[in-house]
């Protein structure tokens, strides 16, 4: 396997050099591993950076019901290579989906090809400082959806008419409709007295009406109140990928600005070394 070629066709690789490219190649490490292999795990020292050059590698964070798969890696696709820079603990793990060849390159080895070719030093800043802006950009898009939109566009003509007749029936436009029927109701029946009324007092009919809308109009109102439950689950759902996303995506700012820094350091050690070494 060539693999000065695969880091010609990593983005934070591809600009250096074809000579800076063989000389950070020398210092890789070939390993092959079965389908399930553990590469690291997260709280694990971190010191060295994976190439994934052929295969599959999955990154994930946490453990039983609460791990989350972060992403999955393929071929020419880096992971672990804040290691190399800070030598944190390892805050994620990962693991070989199939049978995978991974090229590993140690801190130290990273660290001496860094400083023994500034320019190079500068080319990997400069494509950290895109990746960083491509990060920032998709902060600036909607990472949310609108539920409650979503869940309106498939509801049934029963739940909107259940909805309907809730929404009337929790509002004083229902109380002063209903008191004013029962008012004209009664009073009408009151006027035309016993002979002539429609429903004399004790006004049976009347109970009768009131005694079916009641029975009629319980059940709707609990259909409305089941479904503003299930709206209640839909938005803690989002809520909840929202907050996973921001959380995930600050932890990754938060590395990103300190390879940014470990890597100025570095630039500035070895600018540094230059004269002396002269």
């Amino acid at each position: 396997m060539d693999h000065a070629a695969l880091l010609a066709t990593i983005p934070l690789f591809d600009d250096l050099e074809v000579e800076e490219r063989a000389a950070l190649a020398a210092t890789l490490t070939e390993r092959v591993l079965e389908a399930g292999t553990v590469v690291f795990a997260a709280g694990d020292p971190g010191d060295a950076l994976f190439i994934v050059a052929d295969g599959g590698v999955e990154i994930t964070k946490g453990e039983g019901k609460s791990k989350t798969t972060l992403t999955t890696l393929f071929t020419a696709q880096i992971f672990g290579e804040l290691a190399v820079f800070d030598g944190a603990p390892r805050s994620a793990t990962a693991t070989t989906t199939k049978k995978t060849t991974l090229l590993s390159l140690d801190q130290e080895d990273f660290h001496r090809f860094l400083i023994s070719r500034p320019k190079a030093a500068l080319t990997i800043m400069r494509e950290l400082a895109e990746r960083i802006r491509a990060t920032n950009e998709l902060f600036a898009s909607q990472v949310s959806r609108d539920v409650l939109e979503d869940e309106e566009d498939h509801l049934t003509f029963g739940q909107r008419i259940a909805d309907a007749v809730a929404a009337f029936g929790g509002s004083w436009t229902f109380i002063g409709v209903f008191c004013g029927m029962m008012a004209i109701w009664m009073g009408t029946n009151a006027i035309l007295g016993d002979k002539e009324a429609f429903d004399p007092f004790p006004f049976i009919l009347l109970n009768l009406m009131l005694s079916t809308t009641a029975a009629l109009q319980a059940p709707v109102i609990m259909m409305s109140q089941n479904r503003q439950s299930t709206k209640d689950k839909l938005l803690a759902q989002n809520d909840y990928l929202v907050n996973l996303k921001a959380e995930l995506g600050i932890q990754q700012l938060l590395k990103n600005q300190a390879e940014m820094l470990q890597r100025l350091s570095n630039v500035e050690r070895s600018t540094t070394r230059q004269p002396t070494e002269k």
